[in-house]
């Protein structure tokens, strides 16, 4: 493990973001002293410390931001508005990468390649170029250098991860685990290739819809003959941001309320299919990732940062929506057990009671009027304040519900993400129910009675057997036995101290009574000395327990 007393430059410059932001939790860590729990400065100082910091920790930020189980909303809210703002790469050092990755003379392989950046961020930035076959694509590049800096970072991340999961905080919440699910996402964002086959999952999935029109969403081509992991070429989607729409149509000034309302029930059709039936989804569906386009089309860029769902997860967020929708706190909470790490003891009493508390304030208003991802979030902060472990995933789902929400409410503002799902939560719960195939589920479960019905005779015999012959045995493990056990064990040994204490006593008076010689007399006195001494220790312990009246 890396020491940090052994402070290199780049340890030396984070030591100094540290102390100028007035952090001194993670000052003392950084400085090898000794410290207690994790204590975390304030929003706006957190996200200034990451800003500070560079790309990597801006990175780390935005990973953070989608982990409302661990984080306060203030926090969530704070860090969700991290982006890098990193100037851009020289040309001249762009131009060299692009060289190396084509290996052959550009002008061979592009007619024009525009020198200044549409996007910069922090592993790569993209230019428009033109392929010699007329093509306009595409390059997303990676920045100079940045392998680096990543390696450090990192480094440094874990070994800050290992300090912190000394203590109670991070043993609750994994910190370590939180470390290296961030090094394996910035390791993939690294490696363009990988970015190129989540698009390529999420263009197929999303080209046959019965819920939507497959023409009217996009999601970019990737020319693989030309990528690597350190360039990417895709197509060249001529629009800008949705937010931006008017600006983009050719011959109009604005859209309509009509053609908003389109968009927008395409895009919730679109993510809903993702999240319940695809179970891979694009996590970051900010304003710049959601492009209208000057044919009128929808495209959906930057797949850097993707979700998955299994379909066990899938079924309990499905149902989660229903149980939200009808504001059944007892159902949430059933749900979020089944969510979180079974080995977890959990306070159902309590857990309940948190869900009414904020489902409460929901029920007098109408589905127009409530924010789901608000909800959303607001189930995972009770899930954190009850020490539940949720699976990380949960945090980009709730991410890309938040971010797609807020995008909906600038473009159409009167638009209600319960409304658009409502008519599709029927199929949900019938593919759920049924599957894609209702043929293939029905002799699977026949397959599954055969062999029932002929597993069961033979094992009811093997326990009909056992339990003749006395061999049968249970194994039962119950929770609340080994308190139980404990506090029989405690009363068992005060009592016996009891009786040891009055048998010193009545050994003392028989003594006394019958003693002849001053040898006696003063072992008499001794007896009851001692048996004074311990009669008083023991009702202090019992005074001390609080259990007197018990």
């Amino acid at each position: 493990m890396l020491s940090l007393r052994k402070t290199t430059a780049r340890q030396r410059e984070i030591i100094e973001v540290v102390f100028r932001n007035g952090w001194d939790y993670m000052r003392i860590l950084l400085t090898g002293g000794k410290a207690d729990e994790p204590k975390l400065p304030t929003p706006a100082v957190l996200r200034n410390i990451l800003v500070d910091l560079g790309p990597v920790y801006i990175k780390l930020g935005q990973l953070l931001s989608t982990r409302p189980d661990l984080l306060p909303a203030s926090y969530i809210d704070a860090l969700s508005t991290l982006q890098a703002q990193v100037p851009p790469a020289p040309w001249v050092e762009i131009e060299a990468t692009l060289q190396q990755e084509v290996k052959q003379p550009l002008d061979r392989v592009f007619t024009s390649i525009d020198p200044i950046p549409v996007a910069t961020g922090s592993i790569g930035q993209t230019h428009k170029a033109i392929l010699a076959d007329g093509r306009q694509v595409a390059l997303k590049i990676r920045r100079p250098g940045i392998n680096k800096i990543v390696t450090q970072d990192i480094t440094l991340i874990r070994t800050l991860a290992d300090l912190v999961s000394r203590t109670e905080f991070g043993k609750t919440y994994d910190v370590v685990s939180l470390a290296e699910e961030f090094s394996t996402a910035l390791k993939a964002e690294m490696d363009f290739t990988i970015e190129g086959n989540y698009t390529e999952e999420l263009r197929k999935n999303l080209a046959k819809s019965k819920w939507f029109d497959p023409a009217k969403l996009i999601v970019p081509e990737i020319y693989w003959e030309l990528t690597t992991p350190t360039l990417m070429v895709l197509e060249w989607l001529d629009g800008k941001s949705l937010l931006s729409a008017d600006l983009v149509l050719p011959g109009a000034e604005q859209l309509s309320s009509i053609q908003r309302r389109e968009i927008t029930s395409l895009l919730f059709r679109a993510f809903i299919q993702q999240f319940y039936i695809d179970g891979f989804f694009h996590a970051d569906p900010h304003p710049g990732n959601i492009f209208y386009l000057t044919d009128g089309r929808v495209a959906l860029i930057d797949c850097g940062m993707m979700g998955r769902l299994d379909p066990l997860t899938q079924q309990i967020l499905t149902e989660m929506l229903l149980a939200v929708v009808d504001l059944d706190a007892q159902r949430c909470a059933q749900l979020t057990i089944e969510l979180a790490d079974s080995s977890q003891p959990v306070d159902l009493a309590r857990l309940e009671s948190d869900f009414t508390r904020i489902l409460r304030k929901y029920f007098n208003l109408n589905l127009a009027e409530i924010n789901f991802s608000q909800i959303l979030y607001e189930v995972l902060q009770v899930a954190r304040s009850n020490k539940l472990r949720l699976p990380s995933n949960l945090g980009l789902y709730s991410k890309a519900i938040a971010n797609l929400e807020g995008v909906a409410r600038s473009f159409d503002p009167e638009v209600n993400l319960f409304d658009e799902a409502r008519p599709l939560l029927i199929d949900l719960f019938r593919r759920q129910l049924l599957g894609n195939n209702p043929l293939q589920l029905l002799l699977r479960t026949g397959l599954d009675l055969r062999s029932f019905t002929l597993q069961s005779p033979r094992q009811i015999g093997v326990i009909l057997q056992r339990l003749t012959s006395e061999t049968l045995k249970w194994n039962i493990s119950i929770r609340e036995l080994q308190p139980l056990r404990q506090s029989i064990n405690d009363s068992a040994n005060r009592l016996s101290f009891s009786i040891v204490v009055g048998s010193l006593i009545i050994g003392a008076a028989i003594i006394s009574s019958n003693a002849r010689t001053t040898e006696l007399s003063l072992l008499s006195s001794v007896l009851f000395g001692v048996a004074s001494f311990l009669g008083l220790w023991l009702v202090l312990s019992i005074l001390r327990s609080g259990r007197l009246r018990g």
